[in-house]
């Protein structure tokens, strides 16, 4: 008859047959499994109670979740990190002690890893001498994905257990594996199926029970260095550090940072080996990239959450429409249409409607040739959007996305003509990137059936939609809007009504500043490395020259008219001389650069000597040296101003929210976290004392009040 041994409330100890104990993880209330400062607690407890346990002859580690472990408590780093070291290295040890107490039982340990073992859910499956793993189950370590590594054993034991190349590969890589891969990695001992799982551990269990030499040889295996010559092993962390160096984003050192922990502690017995790791994990988690990453996922989990209360409130659009086709139309039908929300797709050309309906087929064709869909699948989503030139079907339809030419007469005409061929409760959803809603709403007679939905181009691969509710756009059409955008994927951030919204006013910020920056007699290609180097995925000419300089000149007009008070010009535009010029950008082969296709027909882009003569006409005071720091400053600081006047007006709800439109939106370096992250990360004091440095520039360069009363009270944008 099964005992207990200890029952907690996410760890159990259950005698079980054949003197083997069950340490089971079981978290009451919740769908998954985590090692978080409880169950760190109660396993130490359980394990405890294992050891004192008579006639023990082994130990079996199970799951009751469909999840093994997921790994710790992300929500629990925040104020973990802004802890002394001193604590946070006293805590990481304690987290080592308590996984170590299971590695030293007297008795073999087999782990049944039924689903998801993550992070420090792998880690502990490491303590264990043996794995078996479900075909269904997914083994990983993520850690880098948030600017960390693995800091309860994972550089330690790994090593010791798959090799050196596994190690760093899972390790830098971050990405989960199935369990065939695991168990070609050495990773794992035994793969079965999931109704064979646990037969297939106790199995396992009393073979090595029965073969006690067996088991402890792999453990003291574990234990000791990893066997390597120093020659041999100079030369491998030799050219581990080139390969990492090379694919490790820009100012996230984590996974080099695993590294040099695991060539400090490859030498080494086990407990100075995790004490190496305990050190340089304390260390990387006060890095810039651990913050933010961690603040971004904590963030992104906020949403997700926001997003499922909106679906509940919402009727869910089961059906949709899109008024105006083209590039822009077909994306959006194919991303409708690849969910499971059938999609009309309806214009008043042909033309267009050809051109909507092809890159509706580019895009499936390639989800095909990249094995995400099957030739039926890929047919059955064409199915899900018909093209038409008329307003059949618009009847039954949930929710209309308008997404015609950008201009505000002839969006007029169509909103109007568009309310009286929809049901009265359907939603309609402008996809305008610069034109307000409730000026677009004046002809409707049920505007709060209205409400914005400006998605990011290429609609695709962006992630980013923006809600945007209008001074009469009721709930029921913003919960609509946002659980449809959920459910094409994408991340919905509700944001209030005002010039260029959220994301493109915070961008036009940057591009202002880079705009005045030039006219004071910057080199456009130096700017542009520095920004790069700061992060950015292009900087600020190359960008403009991939948007459009037509688009991007128009943008920056729009928006900046809506904020005279700060974003009046009082320098020559460069943008308007490009235009003036027809340097368009890539569109037109020249812009700030020179482009020619390549084979592929893709556009590369080239230094332009005559962009430098010409940009020359609009810097009176001619041309001027300036450091990176200065650069990064003059072009960063309006977009942490812009930001934080925002949030004041209430535009966003939340920093969070904010933020991730900026990572998600336009590319924001993710180590940087978003502007509020970032100047979190700076300090209120040190933003304002750059406010007080640029002021001469102009109101962009000055901090808001809201700015002056966080410094003077020692405040954050993010309290954890």
């Amino acid at each position: 008859m099964n005992q207990y041994l200890h029952q907690g409330r996410t760890v159990q100890a259950i005698s079980v047959d054949q003197g083997f104990a069950e340490l089971r993880f079981d978290r009451g209330g919740e769908a998954i499994n985590k090692l978080d400062r409880l169950a760190l607690a109660e396993l130490r407890e359980a394990v405890a109670a294992i050891a004192a346990a008579p006639g023990l002859r082994g130990v079996l580690v199970t799951s009751a979740k469909e999840v093994f472990i997921a790994g710790a408590d992300i929500t629990e780093f925040g104020a973990l990190f802004k802890r002394p070291e001193a604590d946070m290295l006293a805590h990481f040890r304690l987290g080592n002690d308590t996984l170590s107490a299971l590695e030293r039982l007297a008795v073999p340990v087999v782990a049944a890893i039924n689903g998801y073992a993550l992070g420090g859910g792998l880690e502990l499956a490491l303590c264990c001498d043996y794995r078996v793993m479900s075909e269904a189950a997914q083994a990983g370590l993520p850690e880098v994905s948030l600017g960390l590594f693995p800091g309860l054993g994972g550089t330690v034991r790994l090593p010791r257990i798959a090799g050196l190349d596994v190690a760093i590969e899972w390790i830098a890589g971050g990405k989960p594996r199935g369990a065939d891969a695991a168990l070609r990695a050495g990773v794992v001992d035994q793969v079965a199926a999931p109704d064979r799982l646990r037969a297939a551990a106790l199995a396992l269990l009393e073979h090595a029970a029965a073969n006690e030499p067996d088991w402890r040889a792999r453990r003291a295996a574990r234990q000791a260095p990893v066997p390597l010559g120093i020659a041999a092993a100079r030369e491998w962390f030799r050219l581990a550090r080139e390969r990492v160096a090379k694919n490790s984003p820009k100012h996230q050192p984590a996974a080099m940072m695993a590294l040099e922990s695991m060539e400090a502690s490859w030498p080494l017995a086990i407990a100075a080996a995790l004490e190496v790791e305990a050190r340089q994990f304390t260390r990387v988690a006060k890095t810039q990239a651990a913050a933010s990453l961690v603040q971004a996922f904590v963030s992104e989990q906020a949403l997700k959450k926001l997003c499922r209360v909106h679906a509940r409130e919402a009727r869910p659009v089961k059906s949709a429409a899109v008024l105006g086709a083209g590039i822009m139309g077909g994306g959006i039908a194919f991303a409708s249409a690849l969910k499971g929300v059938p999609a009309r797709m309806k214009d008043i050309s042909q033309g267009q409607l050809d051109l909507g309906s092809g890159e509706a087929d580019k895009l499936l064709a390639r989800q095909v040739r990249q094995g995400r869909l099957a030739p039926d699948q890929a047919e059955a989503v064409r199915r899900g959007i018909v093209a038409q030139l008329d307003y059949a079907g618009f009847q039954q339809v949930d929710l209309v996305v308008e997404a015609v030419v950008e201009n505000i007469d002839v969006k007029h005409a169509v909103l109007a003509e568009l309310e009286t061929m929809i049901a009265e409760d359907a939603i309609i959803a402008s996809n305008t990137s610069s034109l307000r809603i409730d000026d677009l709403a004046v002809p409707l007679s049920r505007p709060h059936n209205f409400v914005g939905m400006h998605f990011f181009n290429p609609v695709p691969v962006m992630p980013l939609v923006e809600i945007v509710k209008g001074e009469k756009t009721g709930m029921a059409a913003v919960s609509a809007a946002v659980g449809y955008a959920a459910a094409m994927g994408k991340t919905p951030v509700v944001v209030k009504d005002c010039p260029g919204f959220l994301v493109n006013r915070i961008l036009i910020a940057n591009t202002r500043a880079f705009c005045q920056l030039v006219a004071d007699g910057a080199d456009f290609e130096l700017v542009d490395r520095a920004m790069e180097d700061f992060g950015w995925p292009m900087g600020p000419a190359y960008l403009m020259d991939v948007v459009g300089m037509d688009t991007g000149s128009h943008v920056c007009k729009v928006i900046a008219a809506g904020y005279p008070e700060r974003m009046a010009s009082t320098w020559q535009d460069v943008l308007e001389l490009m235009v003036g010029h027809k340097r368009l950008g890539q569109k037109t082969g020249a812009g700030f650069y020179r482009y020619e296709a390549d084979p592929a027909g893709k556009p590369v882009k080239h230094h332009a000597a005559d962009s430098h003569a010409l940009i020359a006409s609009v810097q009176p005071r001619g041309r001027r040296d300036f450091t990176d720091r200065e650069i990064v400053e003059r072009l960063m600081l309006p977009m942490i101003i812009e930001a934080a006047a925002a949030l004041e007006e209430g535009v966003v709800a939340t920093p969070a929210e904010l933020d991730m439109a900026l990572l998600l939106g336009i590319g924001f370096p993710r180590y940087a976290g978003g502007a509020l992250k970032y100047a979190d990360w700076l300090g209120m004091e040190h933003v304002l004392a750059l406010s007080d440095k640029y002021a001469h520039l102009g109101p962009p360069y000055l901090a808001t009040p809201g700015m002056r009363r966080m410094a003077a009270r020692g405040a954050r944008f993010y309290a954890d």
